[in-house]
């Protein structure tokens, strides 16, 4: 991860990241609000606790998660790590109050082991380059308590209006798309004890009235993204 690279379009990221989803008839805040609304569910379910949890944003960027995770997740304490400082920086100026913002050197997570309830990265490993893949899933896995949570989303390589989006976006012209099937596995091979893969964002705006059909085709390689989730 290059912070440079980052730094350069914190001003103008959520801007430039409307523009590039238009397609979609959707906001960066419903993209923001879905992923942690899916977190919360799964988190939720078999009766986990709701208030007084930790959670790591990896890669947070300009903190787009964190009113969300205060809605869905409330009094749970939130550390927002990038190696973008301008990012960070933003970030701060938004949600000082919600979040810690801590810049990361892109290797060690600066975390005790087993202190992070749920730990996510969205977006952002297909800006990592693949053979640090391994290293830094390893550090989730080490700062994640036992039985706890790690959720990595990202962009579906085989939905054809992903790949348009990203190809035409700026910040991500090093990008490369990654198989859930590659995520899954890796997650795996650090030693989470499960993953599994759920696809979603199959249904435009437009269409949201089919959006409810959503949860039955959670296993179609199809949607426009998908998440991978590992318990430890």
């Amino acid at each position: 991860m290059n912070p440079a690279e980052f730094d350069k379009f914190a001003d103008e990221y959520n801007n430039t990241h409307a523009d590039n989803i238009r397609v979609s008839g959707e906001t960066p805040e419903y993209f923001a609000e879905y992923k942690v609304r899916d977190m919360a569910a799964e988190y939720l379910t078999n009766g986990r606790q709701k208030f007084g949890i930790s959670i790591l944003d990896l890669g947070s960027g300009i903190g787009s998660s964190v009113p969300y995770i205060k809605r869905y997740l409330p009094q749970s304490s939130v550390i927002c790590l990038d190696v973008s400082r301008r990012s960070l920086h933003i970030g701060r100026s938004r949600f000082s109050e919600d979040a810690q913002f801590v810049n990361f050197d892109g290797g060690r997570i600066p975390l005790a082991d087993s202190s992070i309830d749920i730990a996510f990265a969205a977006c952002v490993f297909h800006h990592i380059p693949r053979q640090q893949h391994p290293t830094l899933l390893r550090e989730l896995r080490r700062v994640v308590c036992g039985g706890g949570l790690a959720f990595i989303f990202e962009h579906n390589p085989w939905n054809p209006l992903t790949r348009r989006a990203v190809n035409s976006c700026v910040f991500d012209e090093n990008a490369e798309l990654l198989p859930a099937s590659w995520v899954r596995t890796n997650m795996l091979q650090v030693g989470f004890a499960r993953a599994y893969v759920n696809y979603r964002i199959f249904f435009p705006r437009p269409l949201r009235a089919m959006r409810p059909l959503e949860r039955f085709l959670r296993w179609l390689p199809f949607g426009a993204q998908y998440y991978v989730l590992g318990i430890k």
